[in-house]
């Protein structure tokens, strides 16, 4: 099975060059699993919205889109919790 290329909006790109290391440390190997399963176990799809998803790493959040049809896995923000759905 092909796997999806992941794609980082700038502000993602931003939020988890701010982290500190040992949290990028977790955070950076789940994000690489959702190219082989953009849809894990305990992903959840966001609410009133179409296609944004969520996994939780911790007290962290990474949202994110799904393009089957191109293969892509957007990355769009990676907050703690308490910031991830203002």
């Amino acid at each position: 099975m092909d796997e999806y290329a992941l794609r980082f909006a700038r502000a993602a790109r931003r939020e988890l060059e701010a982290l500190a290391m040992e949290m990028v440390q977790r955070l950076f190997p789940a994000i690489e699993r959702l190219a082989r399963e953009p849809r894990p176990r305990g992903c959840r799809k966001i609410q009133g919205a179409d296609n944004l998803w969520r996994i939780r790493i911790g007290d962290y959040r990474v949202l994110y889109t799904i393009d089957d049809q191109a293969r892509i896995v957007d990355i769009l923000a990676i907050r703690h919790r308490s910031d991830a759905y203002r």
